[in-house]
C-alpha cells in the first residue's frame, strides 16, 4: 500500500489531468470556427477577406442558364457548390446565432452574420426564378479528377436545376429552413434583408410541398449529386423541417397546423437517432419541442417525446443508451466525416438544455432523470475531445493549439496560394502537391476535419478524405456550441 502522501500526490495529478480539459480557449476556437468559412468562399472576395491566401473563383457560375450563380460556399475540400449541404450549413449557422448569438462577443456575432449572409445571398439566387431551383454548380466527376485550386478551375461548371413539376422537396425544404432561420438571425440588424429572406423561404417551401419527391430521383441531376449528396433518407423530413422553421420565424398558425397534421404521414417519428445534412429528424424534434416546453402547445407533444427519446440514447448511464463511442469518449458513427455527428448532436444537447432550464424540467430516461446540466456536460466532453482532450492529444481544429492536422484533404489549402505562385496550375499538375508529404502551405484556420476512427487513431493523411477532409456542416453547429462555452466554460 502506498504511503498517504504518495496517494495524495497521485490524486492531485489525476485532478490536474481531469481539470486540464477545462483550460480550452473557447473564444479563440469560436473566432477560428467562424473564420474557416472565409476559406470556403466562392465568388468575388471582399477587401476584408481574412483567409488571404484565397482569391476570386467561380466568377462565371450560372452563365449556361444566363443567371448569376456566383458566391456561396464550397462544401469541403473540392470546388463544387452542392446546394443541399450548403443550405443545411446555413440553417445551422443561423440556429447557432438564434440560440447563442447573445453569448458571442459582439465582433464574432457580426462575423457569424457575415458568414450566414455569404450563403443566403447565394441561396436567394437559387430560388430567383419561378418554379425552378438551382441545386448545384460544378460537375463532380471532372472536379474530382483534378487536384486544382478554385482560382484555377477549368473543369466543367455544369449547373444542375430542377424545374416544376419535377420534385426537389429535400433541397427546397432545406433552403426554406435556411432562409427562414436566417431571417430570424438578421431581424434586429437588417429588417429589410430579413423580410426578403422570409418571403423567399415561403416561396421555396411552396415549391418543396407542391412537387413532392427527392431531387436525386431526377435523372437530370442524379449523375451530378450522387453518390455525394443523394437524398438517402427521403424528402419527408425536410418538408417538416422547412415548415417548423417557417412556424418559428412567422408564428403563423398555418405552419403550426402543417407540422401537427403531417407529422405522422411524413414520418416525424422515424429515424430519430440521427441529425445531419440528410436526416433532420432529431433536430426537427428538438426545434419543435420548444413550442411544448415554452408555449405549452400540447398538440406537438409527440415531437417532444421523440426528442427526449433521442437524448436518452446519448447518455451512457441510461437504460436506452445505444450510441457508439470511441474508447476516448467521442460519439462515433461509421461512414466518414465522423465529427459531423459529434458537433450536430452536441449542438442539439445544448439547445434542449436551454429549453429545459427555462422551465426547470428534466427528462425521464427510464432508470434515471436527465437534467440540463447533464446534457451540457455531455456536450462539453465532445467539444473538449475535438479541441485536444483525446488519446492523440491533438486538436482536430486546424490552427488551434500546438498540434493539429497538417495534411488536410483540401485543394486550396494544399496547393501553393495564387498569391505566392501566380502561374496557372493545371488539372493534373496539382497531383505532386496532393502526393507530397509536406504540410499544407496554406493554413485553413478553423477547419474541423472528419476526425479519428473508432479506435481514436488519426494518421494525418491527405489521401484519407474520410478523416482528413473538413466540411462546412461539421463547423456550422460548432459555432453555436463554442458561443455557449465562451459564456459558460464550466457548466
Amino acid at each position: 500500500m502506498a504511503p498517504p502522501n504518495f496517494r495524495a500526490y497521485s490524486i492531485i495529478l489525476i485532478l490536474l489531468f481531469v481539470n486540464s480539459g477545462s483550460a480550452h480557449n473557447y473564444q479563440e476556437a469560436l473566432s477560428k470556427a467562424i473564420l474557416f468559412f472565409e476559406g470556403q468562399r466562392s465568388g468575388f472576395l471582399p477587401q476584408d477577406q481574412r483567409q488571404n491566401w484565397r482569391a476570386n473563383s467561380g466568377l462565371g457560375d450560372g452563365w449556361t442558364y444566363n443567371v448569376d450563380l456566383t458566391g456561396g460556399y464550397y462544401d469541403a475540400g473540392d470546388n463544387i457548390k452542392f446546394g443541399f449541404p450548403m443550405a443545411f450549413t446555413t440553417t445551422m449557422l443561423s440556429w447557432s446565432v438564434i440560440e447563442f448569438g447573445d453569448m458571442m462577443p459582439p465582433n464574432e456575432h457580426r462575423n457569424a452574420l457575415v458568414a450566414i449572409r455569404w450563403a443566403t445571398d447565394y441561396l436567394l439566387k437559387t430560388v430567383s426564378q419561378p418554379n425552378r431551383i438551382f441545386v448545384q454548380v460544378g460537375d463532380p466527376i471532372s472536379d474530382h479528377n483534378c487536384w486544382e485550386r478554385p482560382e484555377d478551375m477549368d473543369t466543367s461548371r455544369t449547373v444542375y436545376a430542377v424545374d416544376a413539376p419535377n420534385p426537389a422537396s429535400d433541397v427546397a425544404g432545406e433552403t426554406a429552413a435556411a432562409l427562414a432561420a436566417a431571417s430570424m438571425a438578421f431581424r434586429s440588424s437588417d429588417p429589410g434583408y430579413s423580410d426578403t429572406l422570409l418571403r423567399n423561404a415561403a416561396k421555396a417551401f411552396q415549391f418543396a410541398d407542391t412537387y413532392r419527391g427527392a431531387y436525386s430521383d431526377n435523372a437530370d441531376v442524379r449523375s451530378g449529386v450522387c453518390p455525394y449528396y443523394c437524398d438517402f433518407d427521403g424528402y419527408q423530413d425536410e418538408l417538416l423541417w422547412g415548415a417548423a422553421w417557417l412556424r418559428r420565424a412567422t408564428q403563423d398558425e398555418n405552419f403550426l397546423n402543417y407540422i401537427q397534421s403531417n407529422g405522422k404521414t411524413l414520418g416525424a417519428e422515424d429515424n430519430i437517432n440521427e441529425f445531419g445534412w440528410d436526416n433532420k429528424h432529431a433536430g426537427l424534434n428538438v426545434l419543435v419541442s420548444k413550442e411544448v416546453l415554452d408555449g405549452n402547445v400540447m398538440s406537438l407533444e409527440s415531437y417532444k417525446t421523440s426528442a427526449e427519446s433521442f437524448l436518452c440514447t446519448l447518455i451512457p448511464e441510461t437504460s436506452s443508451s445505444h450510441i457508439e463511442y470511441t474508447p476516448g469518449g467521442l460519439i462515433y458513427r461509421p461512414g466518414g466525416s465522423n465529427l459531423q455527428h459529434a458537433t450536430s448532436i452536441a449542438f442539439l444537447e445544448l439547445v434542449y438544455a436551454n429549453y429545459l432550464s427555462r422551465t426547470s424540467q428534466t427528462i425521464n430516461c427510464g432508470n434515471i432523470y436527465v437534467n440540463a446540466q447533464t446534457l451540457r456536460q455531455h456536450a462539453k466532453k465532445q467539444v473538449d475531445y475535438i479541441l485536444g482532450d483525446n488519446p492523440m492529444r491533438m486538436s482536430y481544429m486546424v490552427g488551434y493549439s500546438n498540434k493539429y492536422p497538417q495534411h488536410i484533404h483540401h485543394r486550396g489549402s494544399s496547393l501553393p496560394s495564387i498569391k505566392d505562385h501566380p502561374q496557372f496550375i493545371a488539372c493534373k499538375e496539382g497531383s505532386i502537391y496532393f502526393n507530397s508529404s509536406n504540410p499544407n502551405p496554406n493554413v485553413l484556420v478553423g477547419a474541423i476535419v472528419g476526425g479519428p476512427g473508432e479506435d481514436d487513431v488519426y494518421e494525418d493523411d491527405r489521401a484519407d478524405f474520410r478523416k482528413s477532409e473538413p466540411t462546412t456542416y461539421i463547423n456550422a453547429p460548432f459555432v453555436g456550441i463554442l458561443a455557449y462555452f465562451v459564456a459558460n466554460p464550466n457548466p
